[in-house]
């Protein structure tokens, strides 16, 4: 069978994730004993063992970075759940199969494409075959780009850093890329006319406007799942609040006035929004409507000074920075429940994939940032290709 894969960008992907539970058990014995199972840690899981044989080259790359960061490991094929087979003499030909269940879960061809896309459309077959998770090999991230002593500008890559284009050209300070879902748009900030103003710029057409110009602070953009609003930070009132509006700008309504409001991101139903503010002097996850009403604030216990949160898109979880002496990638569940932030890895600026199972963060010195792709449930994490500079604030495409 010959698959014809050709470069895109895969948005609205679901997610699979391990389930936390606690089970009782009434056991038919005379002392009617009870066995209890203990909770399963979600994090901190086994990776899926898999061997892999007969790949070279960029084409074995490929794969081992798509799967590690999704939650597997490569060892001898005896000790292997799953064994991968195949080879990379110009077009990528590839077999899974399942040792335990001892049949061939899929023999296929690639081509259309380059070697690389091929290799990520076999490695995205393979999760799709042994998970049920969506794939995230055709997926594209955002970033800021920084050169020594320069302002910085904003690229367009691969997931995994390959084929990094710059969008900007702007020579001056630039923060904060937000895609539009489903679209090759983004918001970003800029200071093309000498103050931080929010602009949306297709990269189809390469066409820009600002839809936020206010005097002051306007940044932060986060669009709504379904594309027609957007959440930013302006302080066109004085203080830096979260405002949400339409998506060229108009409509505007301020949903928060804390002191210092910051980096705002929707649920994936877009009722709410989350972000960081700052209550009693302490800083604070809250969530606030997102056609306004009361604010309220998220159990981050263990997790001080926690920023730049965002939300599954399976809507199970929320990601953030913490910041205790350094910065470290934190987990807690969206609806607060009893479980205690997981801290995972070292880092900023986590942003979801759309699996919901998968970070891109930056990590590293402030002035030598890196862009790293995490497996959450495994905490298995590999650096992206760098572009030119100090690489930071991603944002994954959905």
């Amino acid at each position: 069978m010959k698959i014809n894969c050709f470069p895109s960008i895969k948005t609205g992907l679901p997610v699979f994730l391990a389930a936390i539970a606690l089970n009782f058990a009434q056991a038919q014995t005379n002392q009617d004993e009870i066995k209890i199972t203990r909770p399963v840690d979600a994090f901190g899981q086994k990776p899926i063992p898999v061997s892999l044989t007969g790949f070279t080259g960029e084409a074995a790359e490929v794969l081992k970075f798509d799967l590690y960061v999704q939650g597997y490991s490569f060892v001898s094929p005896e000790a292997a759940q799953y064994v991968i087979k195949g080879t990379d003499n110009g077009t990528v030909v590839g077999s899974v199969t399942d040792k335990y269940a001892r049949k061939v879960l899929f023999s296929r061809s690639y081509n259309g494409a380059s070697l690389r896309r091929q290799a990520h459309a076999f490695a995205d077959d393979i999760v799709q075959a042994t998970t049920a998770l969506k794939p995230i090999g055709g997926t594209k991230i955002a970033f800021k780009s920084q050169s020594p002593g320069g302002n910085g500008e904003i690229y367009v890559a691969d997931f995994d850093g390959f084929g990094a284009q710059a969008v900007t050209s702007d020579a001056t300070i630039v923060a904060h890329p937000a895609w539009v879902p489903g679209r090759m748009a983004l918001y970003y900030t800029s200071y093309a006319r000498s103050n931080p103003d929010i602009f949306f710029h297709s990269l189809s057409t390469g066409q820009r406007r600002v839809i936020a110009g206010y005097s002051g602070l306007n940044t932060s953009a986060a669009v709504s799942p379904d594309g027609t609003r957007v959440a930013m930070v302006l302080s066109k009132s004085g203080s830096p609040n979260v405002w949400v509006g339409n998506a060229d700008g108009t409509g505007l309504k301020k949903l928060t006035s804390g002191l210092e409001d910051s980096s705002p991101c929707w649920s994936p139903d877009g009722r709410w929004i989350c972000f960081a503010t700052k209550k009693a002097e302490r800083r604070r996850l809250a969530k606030v409507p997102a056609d306004g009403g009361a604010v309220q604030y998220l159990n981050t216990a263990g997790a001080a000074n926690p920023t730049e949160p965002d939300w599954s898109p399976d809507g199970k979880w929320i990601a953030f920075t913490r910041q205790a002496g350094d910065f470290d990638i934190c987990v807690m569940p969206a609806d607060g429940g009893s479980m205690n932030p997981v801290v995972l890895v070292a880092g900023q600026n986590p942003s979801w994939s759309a699996n919901s199972r998968t970070l891109v963060f930056n990590r590293g010195s402030n002035g030598h940032q890196t862009l790293s792709v995490l497996d959450v449930f495994t905490k298995q994490y590999k650096d992206c290709r760098r572009a030119a500079g100090s690489n930071s604030q991603p944002a994954w495409a959905r």
